[in-house]
């Protein structure tokens, strides 16, 4: 059970006859597009004491850059669903590869911060399109009895993505300029979206299969929300994901800076630690099967938790800098123990419209993220960044123990036992 991106989408129905088989490379290019985004995503975070020394503003105002991208990233996630559905899934990351070239070039020749900023709302709303709309293609085209062992590979795209994003971030801030990251990004999306565009052209019918939903499907989609929103097991894990990303994503943006403050790291060696925050994450993915039987769901909630807790905890007070080395592998595992476990659960909370509960689920993941790194930039200003951690890991110890208990009463367990 390799940890999935929240923006998958119910399979779509397949004829009984043999299907035509899928363009060499079509599955690997989108893997390319949700590295571009991963990278995206997380490319600011060892980059912020740069910018906050470039344009002369504080830390805290420097890392609106990440939660700007977090919150357009969290609310687009809510349109791409129904365009995907009408204009098809493969042709519509086509051009979110295009759209975020264009944003991520934008950023390398902002000429100030305001620029800045408003060029990384356009990136986040253009990146929030790649993985959902992939995972739910790939839905669409692979045969369920396949389809975990695809979507582990093309998971490994977004999670390396991740990774080499911070460390990208460092190296620039330490050796480089700061827009050297984005003219990376707009190089890779560019050469990406070129090689979707020829292979959705190579696709065979069944994977650009367009299903129009009326003349009105951005309401058709607000509907199926409400009814999602409707259940109540919906609503605690919608509240669930909020809380986590912004236990997890508020503290974690600071982590780099922390480093260089408190430990001396130059922000390319906090840069290459926060990496390993990707590697914990692929070594979930490696040992998945092996976890979830010793563990079940609600093992796997609250050992992530109190791996999360332990990081943070080694993070902000550990003595010398090698603790964080460790810490950083431990959250990445961590993370992915208790996060692909809130994923199962969003993709069965309402099966008859699951699309739209994914993607509900993956707007509260990230307006959490958005919602915890506009806290932290208030909290930094005024006290020590090691306080945030401490209190990021204690709310991910409750939200586990929390999680995990829900999950045993609802199987019908005692929820005293881990």
């Amino acid at each position: 059970m390799p940890a999935a991106h929240p923006g998958g989408s119910a399979p779509a129905p397949h004829p009984a006859a043999p299907a035509a088989p899928l363009p060499p490379g079509a599955i690997l290019c989108l893997s390319l597009a949700a590295f571009g985004s991963g990278l995206s995503l997380r490319i600011n975070d060892a980059l912020l004491p740069k910018l906050a020394a470039e344009f002369a503003i504080t830390l805290g105002q420097a890392s609106q850059v990440v939660s700007a991208f977090a919150i357009a990233y969290g609310v687009a996630q809510l349109l791409f669903g129904p365009l995907g559905d009408r204009f098809g899934k493969y042709r519509v990351i086509a051009w979110a590869t295009l759209a975020s070239a264009a944003a991520a070039l934008m950023c390398a020749l902002a000429p100030g911060f305001v620029a800045l900023r408003v060029a990384r709302v356009l990136a986040g709303v253009s990146a929030a399109a790649i993985i959902p709309l992939a995972m739910a293609w790939i839905g669409d085209v692979v045969p369920y009895a396949q389809r975990q062992p695809v979507i582990a590979r093309f998971l490994i795209g977004q999670i390396t993505g991740l990774s080499v994003g911070v460390g990208l971030g460092g190296i620039a801030a330490d050796y480089m300029s700061w827009r050297m990251p984005y003219f990376v990004a707009a190089l890779l999306f560019g050469g990406v979206c070129a090689a979707l565009f020829v292979l959705h052209r190579r696709l065979p019918p069944r994977a650009r299969t367009t299903r129009p939903r009326g003349a009105a499907p951005v309401r058709q989609a607000a509907a199926e929300f409400g009814l999602v929103l409707a259940d109540p097991w919906a609503r605690v894990i919608l509240a669930l994901v909020f809380l986590e990303g912004m236990c997890l994503y508020g503290p974690f943006a600071f982590i780099a800076a922390h480093m260089h403050r408190v430990f001396g790291l130059s922000l390319a060696a906090s840069g290459a630690v926060l990496m390993l925050f990707g590697a914990g994450g692929l070594a979930f993915a490696m040992a998945a099967r092996a976890l979830v039987g010793r563990l079940g769901e609600p093992g796997l909630a609250w050992w992530g938790g109190v791996a999360m807790f332990v990081a943070y905890i080694a993070v902000g007070f550990g003595p010398t800098w090698p603790w964080p080395l460790a810490a950083c592998f431990l959250a990445g595992i961590g993370f992915y123990m208790m996060h692909n476990t809130l994923q199962v659960n969003a993709t069965q909370m309402q099966p008859e419209r699951r699309g739209a509960a994914v993607s509900a689920f993956a707007a509260c993941f990230f307006l959490g993220q958005s919602a915890g790194v506009a806290l932290g930039a208030w909290w930094v200003e005024v006290f020590a960044i090691r306080w945030l951690l401490a209190i990021g890991g204690l709310g991910l110890l409750g939200l586990a123990w929390l999680f995990a208990s829900r999950l045993r009463r609802r199987a019908g367990l005692p929820t005293g036992r881990r």
